[in-house]
């Protein structure tokens, strides 16, 4: 009995150790192994168990000296989490990809920060029609004066702040639109880009059918991720627009499939 009830404290405290690394990597963008293993009081090497024990479900993906968060079925971030995260790098993403529009009269804009930097970043001096499912995004362009934005109807997520659902994609369906920018939870050669939630999976999948070009944008973590649902394949896209921290090797992985991948 003693050393049941002994085996069950270990077995929680090692349980709220992982969730206060989880907590730690989705706060900062990333843990250190060192780093953490002074803030807990533990070894590196408890620290190192912990991490495989999280990677194994899903919860983060491991690097050398450390993890960074994954977002999976269970855990979709909020808008106001992902506004805090590797700033900078979305930064740089959106204004390359901004500079892919070319030609393009009508866009549409995913959910998500990226996407909505991106859509701030697009030129004002000529005019637009975007389409987007983003309250955020459609805020910020609606006072362009040569910008026509058409929100899409729906559901609206709190945790996002998009509309969802099958009034969004119906919607969607009746356009023909020039240039799609979209994100996903993750992409990964083998599984494409995947998104925790079904209702969101079907709005990107109907904006890809519908656009002549697609650009995806994303930081490096999304990069090996996958998901609850696959919406789209790697090939589908003519850009993929990421940060240097992914790798010239895994860049051309990628690049092998079709698309032209920048690291900014």
């Amino acid at each position: 009995m003693g050393d049941t009830v002994m085996g069950r404290a270990v077995a929680g405290e090692g349980e709220d150790r992982r969730r206060r690394i989880v907590i730690s990597a989705r706060r900062a963008g990333s843990v250190d192994v060192t780093a953490i293993a002074a803030d807990l009081g533990v070894s590196k090497e408890t620290v190192r168990r912990d991490l495989s024990a999280l990677e194994r479900r899903g919860l983060v993906r491991r690097t050398h000296g450390g993890a960074y968060p994954v977002e999976n079925r269970g855990f979709g971030t909020t808008l106001e989490f992902r506004t805090g995260m590797h700033v900078v790098e979305k930064e740089r993403i959106a204004a390359a990809a901004a500079k892919l529009l070319g030609d393009a009269e009508t866009v549409f804009i995913d959910e998500g920060y990226t996407p909505q930097l991106i859509a701030e970043a697009l030129p004002d001096d000529r005019s637009l029609t975007v389409i987007t499912a983003s309250l955020a995004t459609a805020q910020a362009l609606a006072t362009r004066p040569r910008a026509t934005v058409l929100l899409l109807g729906g559901r609206v997520r709190g945790r996002t702040m998009a509309t969802v659902d099958h009034w969004a994609a119906q919607m969607l369906s009746e356009f023909v639109i020039d240039l799609a920018y979209v994100g996903a939870n993750g992409i990964s050669r083998e599984h494409g880009l995947t998104t925790p939630d079904p209702t969101v999976g079907a709005v990107k999948r109907q904006a890809m059918r519908v656009s002549r070009r697609r650009v995806f944008s994303g930081v490096y973590s999304k990069f090996g991720a996958v998901s609850f649902c696959r919406f789209a394949d790697a090939r589908s896209f003519e850009a993929i627009v990421t940060d240097t921290r992914l790798s010239p090797t895994e860049a051309r992985r990628y690049a092998v499939l079709g698309p032209e991948v920048l690291r900014v």
